[in-house]
């Protein structure tokens, strides 16, 4: 991978002063040319020196973390899922900005750590975490985030091997679900976490192994865009997790409730009303303090903070025709973004955002085709979309896809080149 980042203090971002409806709105223009905090895209393409390329936006992630900050209780720690997108450079920009980091494998750890990232401040879960995953997390005090009793068990033996006493949370798979869930990690029989009526055994196990109990997780799903849902989740967490502690042998030092929060995509879906959810989560901490003690509760959000702030970018290399479709090939496809060609969980595929960022004052024309150059006829990456006369030469942008872009793509199929990234 080549990455590349233009270096901008964090007290000189530009913030923008709100949230607009439209996912395409959290970029401006200036004549035909897409704006990237401020720069033409022609630019930024010489800058990568290539297409297809990804590119991220600081000012949109320091907005989506102040609005945070704004609208959310002031004792809430916000933590980043690095897992949404773990570009070093976009990390290193991000960690002085949230309270914490959440990693979801050696790596992820690695990167979290080199960002400067206190390992006190880092929390490690996934089940099927490897000896030396397990080793590393431990000789950097991170706390870990157990999923199963033989997790328990090797850690006991990896505190004994290193003279370092593991910090351990439980994670929780709950007896509820949450409700609309783009993709549901909790209730029912589920690889991730420890079954909830199994959590007092863990909680003994913890005690008796002298393992350091740092608290709970639990966490039942991601990319909701109904605040009801998130409301009824979050109720239902903060009473399970004061049910579970009772079982405890120490304080609860942290209590993770996970994320959830979506961001908008498709035609029809609306941006997450954050007001309801900041005020009953004012109500709970205030409602569980007396019971939970000094407890720290961190919300952990990944592409809530990041998804809106990137773009994909491919150049236009071919145009054809073919019994009255027009075809817009492209030097990039679904190995490259494999969300935006609906193979990453649609049931139903949908368009991601799209427009011609050298061209953003021209008026939509006839619906087109957009492909990449793969030998599949999966590799669509808009159908039937709407767009000004496309030329060869021409940049396809796709938005929303700052969050499970590059890292979550076959980069590696039919064996083209990689894309880069780019944070500016």
């Amino acid at each position: 991978m080549t990455q590349v980042s233009q270096n901008n203090s964090t007290n000189k971002v530009p913030v923008r002063s709100k949230l607009t409806h439209s996912p395409m709105d959290q970029f401006q223009s200036q004549g035909e040319q897409l704006l990237v905090n401020g720069q033409p895209l022609s630019q930024i393409k010489h800058q990568a020196g290539q297409t297809p390329f990804y590119v991220y936006d600081r000012s949109v992630i320091h907005q989506k973390i102040q609005l945070l900050r704004h609208k959310l209780p002031n004792r809430l720690k916000i933590h980043y899922a690095v897992k949404a997108n773990p570009m070093p450079a976009l990390i290193g920009f991000i960690h002085p900005l949230v309270d914490g980091l959440d990693v979801a494998s050696g790596n992820e750890l690695r990167h979290a750590l080199n960002s400067g990232m206190n390992g006190q401040h880092i929390s490690f879960a996934g089940p099927g975490k490897s000896l030396w995953e397990m080793r590393m997390a431990v000789a950097s005090h991170t706390t870990i985030n157990i999923e199963s009793f033989n997790e328990l068990q090797k850690l006991r033996d990896i505190s004994d091997e290193l003279g370092i006493r593991a910090r351990v949370a439980v994670r929780v798979n709950p007896d509820f679900e949450l409700k609309g869930s783009g993709m549901k990690m909790g209730g029912g029989a589920q690889q991730f976490g420890i079954d909830a009526e199994q959590v007092p055994l863990a909680l003994q196990q913890i005690a008796d192994f002298g393992l350091h109990y740092r608290g709970l997780h639990i966490f039942t799903g991601s990319q909701n865009l109904n605040p009801d849902a998130i409301l009824m989740a979050h109720q239902a967490t903060f009473q399970l997790a004061e049910n579970l502690q009772q079982s405890a042998k120490s304080n609860m030092e942290t209590l993770n409730i996970g994320g959830g929060l979506g961001i908008p995509y498709f035609a029809g879906e609306k941006k997450i009303s954050l007001d309801a959810i900041g005020e009953q989560l004012e109500e709970l901490l205030n409602q569980y303090a007396p019971r939970l003690g000094q407890c720290e509760v961190a919300m952990e959000l990944g592409r809530f903070l990041v998804g809106d702030a990137g773009l994909y970018v491919a150049e236009v290399t071919d145009i054809k025709q073919s019994r009255g479709t027009e075809f817009v090939v492209v030097n990039g496809g679904l190995h490259q973004h494999l969300a935006a060609s609906g193979n990453f969980g649609q049931v139903i595929r949908k368009n991601y955002p799209v427009a011609i960022g050298n061209k953003m004052q021209q008026p939509a024309g006839k619906p087109v085709q957009i492909v990449g150059p793969l030998c599949t006829p999966l590799d669509l990456l808009a159908n039937k979309y709407e767009l000004p006369k496309v030329e060869i030469g021409d940049l396809v942008v796709i938005y929303q896809s700052g969050a499970y872009g590059y890292t979550a793509s076959p980069r590696d199929f039919l064996s083209h080149p990689h894309p880069i990234e780019m944070l500016i």
